[in-house]
C-alpha cells in the first residue's frame, strides 16, 4: 500500500525531551503528530492548531492503518529509553515503507569519578531478583509501575517502598503488587533533591533501585544522594536496541525533520 498525500512527522512522545522537540517542530512550521500512551502525557505539549496529539498504544495490525490514515512521512522516536516495543514496531514500519526514521534518546550519565560511590549496575530485573541484593534491606523502587508486579512475592523477604507516577493506573498496579499505601509516594520525576533526601531518610532507606533514565528521570540526584547518605544504588541499565540512526542533539533532530519535509 502506498503512502500518498501531505506527509507529517510522527513524533513518538511521552518524555520531557519530546515536549521540547514538539515545540521546536511547531516553531519551524512543520506538520507534526505526537503519540503518547496516557492522557496525563498530553500536558507535555503546546495546545496549538499545528500540533495534533493522539493517545493510545499500537499493535502490529494498527501500524499500517495509522501510517496511511495520518499520512506519516517521517518518524522521530523520542519514546522512553525502556519502551522497546514501540521503537521496535516503528523501526520495522519505517523499514517496510521506506520512511525516514531517527531515534532521539536522552544521553546517559557519565560514570562518577567517586570511587567509593555505592552503585551496582545490572542489565535486568531478573538479574536483580536472582541475586542477593534486596534481602533484609529497606528498598525504595523508583522504576515505574510496570515492574512492580515482579516484586509481589518479595514483601516477606524485604521491606519494599515505591515511588510512582501520580496516576490511577500506577496506583492500581502498585496495590495489585501488594504494596502498602503507606509505603507509596506519588510524584512525577525528576524529584527535587531536598524532597528525595527527606523521603529516603523518613523511610530509612538502605537501598534504592532505579533505571538508567538520565537527568530527566532524576538519576543524577539519586547518585548524589546515594553517595551522601551511603545508600546502595542499583541501576538497571538501558536495554540494547540497534537503531538505524540515533541522536541526543535537538538541532540534529530538527534538521532531520526539515530534511524529511523537503523530500516529501
Amino acid at each position: 500500500m502506498s503512502l500518498r498525500g501531505t506527509k507529517r512527522i510522527w513524533l513518538i512522545g511521552g518524555t520531557a525531551e519530546s515536549g521540547q522537540l514538539a515545540r521546536a517542530i511547531v516553531q519551524a512550521g512543520l506538520p507534526c503528530l505526537v503519540s503518547v500512551t496516557t492522557e496525563a502525557a498530553k500536558t507535555l505539549y503546546p495546545v496549538v492548531p499545528e500540533l495534533q496529539v493522539v493517545v493510545g498504544k499500537f499493535s502490529d495490525q494498527q501500524f499500517e492503518h495509522f501510517l496511511v490514515a495520518e499520512n506519516i512521512g517521517a518518524i522521530l522516536d523520542a519514546s522512553h529509553p525502556y519502551a522497546l516495543a514501540i521503537s521496535q514496531l516503528a523501526i520495522a514500519a519505517a523499514t517496510q515503507h521506506q520512511i525516514p526514521y531517527l531515534r532521539f534518546e536522552r544521553p546517559g550519565l557519565k560514570e562518577s569519578t567517586m570511587a567509593d560511590q555505592p552503585i551496582i549496575h545490572l542489565n535486568s530485573f531478573d538479574a536483580l531478583l536472582a541475586g542477593n541484593y534486596l534481602q533484609t534491606e529497606r528498598v525504595l523502587l523508583t522504576v515505574g509501575y510496570k515492574p512492580l508486579s515482579l516484586f509481589k512475592n518479595w514483601h516477606i523477604q524485604t521491606t519494599l517502598f515505591a515511588r510512582i507516577l501520580p496516576s490511577v493506573v500506577a496506583l492500581e498496579a502498585a496495590l495489585a503488587a501488594e504494596f502498602k499505601p503507606e509505603r507509596l509516594f506519588a510524584m512525577r520525576p525528576p524529584v527535587p533533591l531536598e524532597i528525595e533526601r527527606a523521603l529516603w531518610q523518613h523511610w530509612q532507606i538502605s537501598c534504592v533501585v532505579t533505571k538508567a533514565s538520565g537527568q530527566p528521570g532524576g538519576e543524577d540526584i539519586k547518585r548524589v544522594l546515594a553517595a551522601e547518605l551511603d545508600i546502595t544504588l542499583i541501576v538497571i541499565t538501558r536495554p540494547e536496541l540497534s537503531y538505524p540512526q540515533q541522536t541526543s542533539d535537538l538541532s540534529t533532530a530538527l534538521a532531520f525533520c526539515r530534511q524529511s519535509a523537503l523530500k516529501v
